[in-house]
C-alpha cells in the first residue's frame, strides 16, 4: 500500500510539474532575485513534495506550497554557504523577511509573475536573439535543441546566448518587473517575437512524436491575451488573431493515430468556430489601424483560410498577394516559399515549382525540409516522379518530427 500511495503521489507531482512548474519558477525568481537559485529551489521544492505529500497529502494549493517550500530551501542553502561567504548572511535575512504569496492570493500573484519574467528576459540590455532564446528556455522550459530548431541555429550557439543572458541580468541588476506604460511599446516587439516562437513550437513541434504541443500553444495564447489587455497595440492584436486562427485548426491536423493531415485534406467541420470568430474580429480591429505589422498580415492570410469552405474555394490570388506584402515587410526565404505554394494553388503547379526551384538555388533553404517537401509535391502533381522521389527522400532525411517523417515516407511509397 505504501508503494502504491507513493506511486500515486509521484504521478500527481509529475502532473503538477507539467502544469505549474513555470509559474512556480517565475514567482521564485521574483522572491529570490536570481535565476540559478530559483532553478535549484524549484527542483528542491518538487523533491520535497514527493516526500511530504506522500505522508501528509497533497495541499489544497500546490502552487503556493511549492513556492513557500522553494524559498525556505533556498534560504537553508544560502545559510550553509554563508560559512564561506559572509555576504550571503544579508541575502538570507532579506529572503526570510520577503513576502510570499498567500493561498488566498493565488490568482492575483499568478496574474502574472510569468509576464514579469518575460519582460525581464526581453530587456533591451540583452540582444534580440538572447531575449528570445532566454525566454523560451526560462519561461517555457524548451530544451536548447528545440530552441535551436526554432532559430535554425546550432544548439551550442543557443546555449551560449542563454548563459550570457542570465549573466547580464544578474550583473546589470535588471529589474524583475513589467515596464511602465510609457516604456512598454518599445519593449513590445521582442515580447511578441518570443510569444510567436512559443506558439509555433506548440502548433508545429520542431521534433518528437507529436505534431503539436498543445500546452505551449495554449500558453502563448494566454500570454497574448495578457498583452492585449495590457496594451491593445495593433501588432499585439494581430499576433493574438494569428494564434487563434491557427489554433482553430489543431484538432483537424492529425488523425486518431497521430498522423499528419495537410490543410487541403482537413475536415473543416471540426475547426473551432469560436476561435475563428474571435480571431477574425481581431484581424478587423488590427487592420482598421492602418498599420500593417507582420503578425497582422499573417493573420489576414489565416483568416482567408478560415473563411474558405474548402482548399479549392480559397482565394489563392489574395493569399499570394498578402504574402507579397509580407515579403516586403519582412524579407525571408520562408515567406517566399509560402508565396510560391500559394501561387501554385492559384496559377498551377508549374508556376509554383519555378519559384521554389529559384528559392532553393539561392541556398538559404537547402536544409529546410518543408522546401524540399513543397518541391516534391509539385513535381508529383506534374508527373515528374523521379524528381518528386528525390525531393521526398531529402525532406524525410531532414525532418525531425516523426509524424512529418511518416507522411513523407508514405508519399514515397505512393510513388511506387
Amino acid at each position: 500500500m505504501v508503494d502504491e500511495a507513493t506511486r500515486q503521489v509521484q504521478q500527481r507531482v509529475d502532473e503538477i510539474y507539467r502544469a505549474e512548474s513555470r509559474r512556480v519558477f517565475a514567482t521564485l525568481i521574483k522572491v529570490l532575485g536570481d535565476f540559478e537559485l530559483a532553478e535549484e529551489a524549484l527542483h528542491d521544492a518538487f523533491a520535497a513534495a514527493v516526500e511530504q505529500w506522500a505522508r501528509d497529502g497533497v495541499p489544497s494549493n500546490p502552487r503556493a506550497w511549492l513556492v513557500s517550500a522553494g524559498r525556505f530551501r533556498a534560504i537553508d542553502a544560502i545559510r550553509r554557504r554563508k560559512r564561506f561567504d559572509a555576504s550571503l548572511g544579508e541575502v538570507a535575512r532579506r529572503l526570510t523577511e520577503a513576502a510570499i504569496p498567500k493561498e488566498t492570493d493565488d490568482d492575483e500573484w499568478a496574474e502574472d509573475d510569468r509576464l514579469r519574467l518575460i519582460f525581464t528576459c526581453c530587456h533591451p540590455a540583452l540582444s534580440p536573439d538572447t531575449q528570445v532564446a532566454l525566454t523560451l528556455r526560462e519561461v517555457c522550459e524548451l530544451k536548447t535543441e528545440e530552441i535551436a530548431s526554432a532559430f535554425l541555429s546550432a544548439p551550442s550557439t543557443i546555449a551560449q546566448r542563454i548563459v550570457r543572458g542570465k549573466a547580464k541580468i544578474r550583473d546589470a541588476r535588471i529589474p524583475y518587473q513589467v515596464p511602465s506604460i510609457a516604456d512598454l511599446p518599445e519593449r513590445l516587439d521582442s515580447v511578441l517575437a518570443v510569444i510567436y516562437l512559443v506558439f509555433n513550437e506548440g502548433y508545429s513541434a520542431s521534433s518528437g512524436e507529436s505534431v503539436t504541443r498543445p500546452t505551449l500553444s495554449e500558453e502563448a495564447i494566454r500570454l497574448g491575451r495578457l498583452l492585449v489587455d495590457l496594451l491593445p497595440d495593433p501588432d499585439a492584436l494581430g499576433l493574438l488573431a494569428l494564434m487563434l486562427l491557427q489554433e482553430s485548426r489543431r484538432l483537424a491536423r492529425t488523425s486518431p493515430t497521430g498522423d499528419l493531415i495537410l490543410l487541403e485534406d482537413q475536415d473543416r467541420s471540426v475547426w473551432n468556430r469560436q476561435q475563428i470568430a474571435e480571431g477574425t474580429a481581431l484581424v478587423g480591429r488590427a487592420l482598421s489601424s492602418q498599420r500593417l505589422g507582420v503578425y497582422t498580415i499573417q493573420a489576414a492570410i489565416a483568416a482567408l483560410h478560415a473563411e474558405a469552405p474548402s482548399a479549392s474555394a480559397t482565394d489563392w490570388a489574395q493569399v499570394a498577394a498578402w504574402y507579397q506584402v509580407l515579403t516586403q515587410a519582412q524579407p525571408s526565404p520562408i515567406v517566399e516559399l509560402n508565396r510560391a505554394v500559394a501561387v501554385a494553388m492559384w496559377q498551377g503547379p508549374l508556376a509554383g515549382l519555378e519559384l521554389i526551384e529559384g528559392i532553393l538555388a539561392e541556398g538559404d533553404l537547402t536544409d529546410y525540409h518543408l522546401a524540399h517537401a513543397a518541391r516534391a509535391d509539385l513535381c508529383r502533381r506534374l508527373g515528374r516522379t523521379a524528381d518528386a522521389r528525390e525531393s521526398y527522400e531529402r525532406a524525410a532525411a531532414l525532418a525531425r518530427q516523426e509524424p512529418e517523417r511518416r507522411f513523407l515516407q508514405r508519399r514515397l511509397r505512393e510513388l511506387g
